[in-house]
């Protein structure tokens, strides 16, 4: 999805959208759609059968994203009206049936800061996100989508007796503290939780590479309790036994959401957060706390073992005092590295260009479009920090650049 402002930025967008969903899909159809400002997202499981019935399973809230992405998702989503509720559940029944749908889907919803619903989509299949369901409502969506497809009946459920609440936390390989760009390696420990009301779906394990071909996502932490703030208190301590080493990941990005009140605190019926929330909050206090979290650079020291001296590569731990580990992540934040020059296009990560928008030697105004690079099915449109000359341009589309590489400068033309 992408957002457009202005005017100019039209066709460019469209082109993004367009290649982003032919890779995904293998089909280029997009469609426009009023922008809904600082919106909730939230989403409603449904189960129909081949004989009719249609039947909420319940429903969550997705709001914490990135780039449109979800990162973290609970169930029963919290903050709701029982007349909201109830709309949500009723609009996605009536939708079902009305459409004849067979399986598992969910029907998506943006909730405004009036108390508004604007219907998304709905989509067709479970998402990444269903476990936080299967543990409230306690049923085996999967077992129920086969039992459907085989010609069963929808088994029955009771949204009113949800057990709990439920949290899923996903651990995907990218760094908070560069905007949450890909990151690629070998995961060199990889060490998950486990306790009371702790599930874990992985797809990687230790000794693994990842890279930046797919989708960014290692595992999943669904945390259950009674109620939300027990949810609240188990996640925070499962995320502290989470290690991961080799990959940057989204890891003190969880940990510092858990800490911080817009998410934790009860607001009775407002929920702090909306799906902007990510990119502003990480330029105040909590991006602050985020980047105390994030590791330090690792570093070479030498010993002694039985008397040979030898070089030993230590992982970057977080600085023991906050004002330098705010200073050091907020170095870490910045787009380019500290030894590129200022009027430098610096790729942010490890990825392919896809399409060059200049050539040397063309007069550019700052924020002009220079260049889009892919990585991990994500595009990202790189641009102009100034008007000037397009110089030393290198990059040609198919090519794979490191992250920090100067794609080109843009001269400042006397």
């Amino acid at each position: 999805m992408r957002v457009i402002r202005r005017r100019a930025d039209v066709a460019a967008m469209w082109s993004m959208a367009v290649h982003e969903a032919t890779a995904a899909f293998g089909r280029p159809e997009c469609f426009v759609e009023r922008y809904v400002e600082r919106a909730r997202h939230v989403e409603v499981q449904l189960l129909a059968d081949t004989h009719g019935a249609v039947v909420v399973a319940g429903d969550r809230d997705c709001t914490v994203q990135r780039r449109h992405q979800k990162l973290v998702e609970e169930a029963p989503a919290p903050f709701l009206t029982a007349e909201q509720r109830r709309e949500l559940h009723d609009t996605a029944s009536r939708l079902g049936q009305t459409a004849g749908y067979v399986g598992a889907g969910t029907v998506e919803f943006l909730l405004d800061g009036d108390g508004r619903l604007f219907f998304l989509e709905v989509n067709c299949r479970l998402q990444v996100e269903h476990p936080v369901t299967e543990e409230v409502a306690g049923i085996d969506l999967v077992r129920a989508q086969l039992a459907i497809a085989a010609g069963g009946p929808v088994p029955g459920i009771d949204v009113s007796t949800a057990r709990g609440h439920a949290i899923e936390f996903r651990l995907t390989a990218e760094d908070p503290a560069q905007d949450f760009a890909p990151s690629s390696g070998v995961l060199t420990r990889f060490e998950l939780p486990s306790g009371p009301g702790v599930r874990v779906d992985a797809g990687v394990r230790a000794g693994n590479v990842v890279g930046d071909q797919f989708d960014s996502l290692l595992a999943k932490v669904i945390i259950t309790g009674a109620d939300r703030e027990q949810a609240l208190a188990r996640a925070h301590r499962a995320l502290g036994e989470v290690v991961v080493e080799g990959v940057a990941t989204s890891l003190p990005f969880l940990r510092a959401l858990v800490d911080d009140e817009a998410f934790t605190a009860d607001r009775g019926e407002r929920f702090g957060i909306d799906t902007g929330w990510v990119e502003t909050a990480t330029a105040g206090p909590f991006g602050d706390a985020l980047r105390a979290l994030a590791p330090g650079p690792a570093a070479t020291v030498a010993v002694s073992v039985g008397g040979r001296m030898m070089d030993v590569a230590v992982p970057g731990l977080a600085s023991a005092a906050p004002s330098t580990q705010a200073a050091a992540g907020a170095q870490r934040a910045g787009t380019r590295s500290a030894a590129a020059p200022t009027d430098a296009v610096v790729i942010p990560m490890q990825s392919t260009v896809v399409a060059v928008h200049v050539a040397d030697g063309d007069v550019v105004d700052a924020g002009a479009h220079v260049a889009v690079v892919e990585a991990m099915k994500m595009q990202h449109l790189l641009t102009a920090p100034a008007a000037g000359r397009v110089t030393g341009l290198t990059a040609t589309v198919g090519a794979s650049v490191a992250s920090g590489a100067v794609l080109c400068r843009i001269v400042q033309i006397e």
